[in-house]
């Protein structure tokens, strides 16, 4: 018996001692980091770093947390930040964000409010901390830009994970329901009778390739940028708006895409007639614009969808190889 008690003793205090290096390890690990930032010429300022959980938990706790990356112009405040890990499976946490936040960047500042912000990620283990998948989940979130602006979503989910058998590749979905549209677009939908104030699904399902692994250097030191996005499919419906794309497309070392996206649009005309309420489109371009995408929409087969494809070559984009619409986009990370 007393063998027994001598063997429970030491057990108990070796998983104790245990749980107390690691936590230390943890609270060291994310402070030295953290003034690794602030030597490289970042903000990287916060009240305190704790760890709790024990005896089976490390509970990491950052309040009043400010992060500002000067090269890039992106800064994050937060009142806490919370990490949180099961003591015998490191690789795995769970992120937390407060209910407010801010995110700044060059052109606007951002007030993020939120139910839910939270987040399931994995790492593959070692010191780089390459992810291997992560999922993050929102519940009815709310953003304010300084640049008079605010949106909202009812429910969303962000995930990605590792490409089977492929370098430096991702699959990537993301979902959303009900997401409340800037004013400027709502008073512009209350013009028509076929959406409402609330666009009932935003929805991605694409395989991304970077230039780099995303792990700690991307944070640390520059984001991976991309090299190839096959996407499946990107859909948006509002109301009897219908808006859905696939393809594929190369993107080279300045960002420049080349390839084709196919474009299925129902009730392109309305989309017309919002965007140039909007003050997307131009007076002037309106009339050209409708009249090539009338031509594509006849060639479709049916006058009010449109199933075409956006061609990326030489630096622009144009639809169905007939209408010109301009310089393509830069798909550019900073």
């Amino acid at each position: 018996m007393r063998i027994l008690l001598a063997v429970i003793l030491l057990s108990a205090l070796g998983w104790s001692g245990y749980w107390y290096f690691g936590a230390q390890a943890v609270e060291r690990g994310l402070s030295t980091w953290l003034d690794q930032r602030a030597d490289e010429g970042w903000i990287a300022e916060y009240a305190s770093l704790d760890t709790a959980g024990f005896p089976n938990r490390f509970d990491t706790t950052i309040t009043e947390l400010e992060l500002a990356d000067p090269e890039t112009g992106v800064a994050w405040s937060a009142p806490f930040f919370q990490i949180l890990q099961l003591s015998y499976k490191p690789h795995h946490v769970i992120a937390v964000w407060p209910d407010a936040q801010l995110v700044s960047t060059p052109n606007q500042n951002i007030e993020v409010a939120s139910e839910v912000f939270r987040g399931s990620i994995e790492f593959v283990p070692g010191p780089a901390l390459a992810l291997s998948e992560t999922t993050v989940e929102l519940g009815a979130l709310t953003l304010v830009s300084s640049a008079d602006w605010t949106g909202a979503l009812e429910t969303g989910q962000l995930s990605l994970r590792t490409t089977p058998a492929a370098v430096n590749s991702y699959d990537v979905y993301f979902a959303a329901r009900n997401l409340t549209l800037p004013e400027r677009i709502r008073r512009m939908a209350a013009q028509s009778d076929l959406v409402g104030d609330v666009a009932e699904t935003l929805a991605v399902t694409a395989t991304v390739r970077f230039t780099a692994p995303w792990d700690r250097r991307a944070i640390e030191v520059a984001r991976p940028q991309v090299t190839h996005i096959d996407l499946d499919l990107a859909q948006g419906t509002w109301g009897e708006l219908d808006l859905r794309f696939a393809g594929a497309l190369e993107v080279d070392a300045l960002g420049v895409p080349t390839g084709e996206i196919t474009v299925k649009a129902t009730n392109w005309r309305e989309m017309l007639a919002l965007a140039q309420r909007a003050d997307l489109v131009s007076p002037n371009l309106a009339p050209l614009i409708e009249g090539g995408l009338n031509m594509v929409a006849r060639l479709s087969g049916n006058p009010e969808s449109i199933d075409a494809p956006l061609v990326f070559s030489d630096g622009n984009v144009s639809l169905g190889g007939l209408l010109p619409l301009g310089p393509a986009p830069l798909i550019v990370l900073r």
